[in-house]
């Protein structure tokens, strides 16, 4: 993907901010003809989960990504958070992971993302179908970039595309929430915090006068 094509990183936190919510698409039924993962059937880690335990993908709940769709994802996930000079990809920091872990889980809310993002990763294979004769992970990256533009924006996005493009809004939510919590997406943002240091001078003297908390 060439520099004129590229969805910067910065965009990418713009848009988390800007697209705080989306509205669930509808379910037109020849667009999840080929999905045929069923719904969660856990239910879940509880109100007291191990904090200390390390889960492999799959550990609390059957995933729900196929083969073909979860390739989908990785190329989706790159062009939203592609890799430059600065950081990897998204895809090279596990957000594929992430994102099927998410609609997997059996909560309100991930059920809720779960039908969105199949129903459009569905509509996004067969919208790459009807362009370009191949899935949306065959084409070529401008291929690929032609369809994300004409849904990266809801309110630009034409009458047809409206729910595509509330999909959009949500998947690219989950990417960058994703990358921005790993090590190298808060590197990337320069985000400080969680930082162990060798001592800790506790609160500045000013603030404690002001708060009335002087000894």
């Amino acid at each position: 993907m060439d520099e004129s094509t590229r969805i910067s990183r910065r965009d990418a936190i713009r848009w988390v901010l800007a697209a705080a919510g989306t509205a669930t698409l509808a379910r037109p039924g020849q667009l999840l003809a080929d999905i045929t993962a069923a719904s969660p059937a856990a239910i879940g880690y509880g109100t007291d989960p191990n904090l200390v335990k390390i889960y492999k993908p799959g550990d609390l709940w059957p995933l729900t990504l196929t083969a073909p769709l979860r390739r989908t994802v990785v190329v989706l996930c790159d062009v939203i958070i592609p890799a430059d000079e600065r950081s990897p990809s998204a895809s090279a920091v596990g957000v594929p992971d992430f994102i099927d872990e998410w609609i997997s889980a059996p909560y309100p809310e991930q059920r809720h993302d779960r039908d969105v993002v199949l129903e459009g990763l569905a509509w996004l294979n067969q919208e790459s179908k009807r362009r370009f004769g191949a899935e949306f992970a065959a084409v070529t990256d401008a291929q690929r970039t032609a369809i994300a533009t004409d849904i990266a924006y809801e309110p630009h996005a034409s009458a047809e595309l409206k729910r595509p493009a509330q999909f959009f809004a949500r998947f690219r939510n989950l990417v960058t929430g994703g990358f921005y919590t790993t090590p190298a997406g808060m590197r990337d943002i320069q985000y400080l915090g969680n930082v162990p240091t060798a001592k800790f001078a506790g609160p500045p003297p000013e603030l404690i006068r002001q708060l009335g908390l002087e000894a």
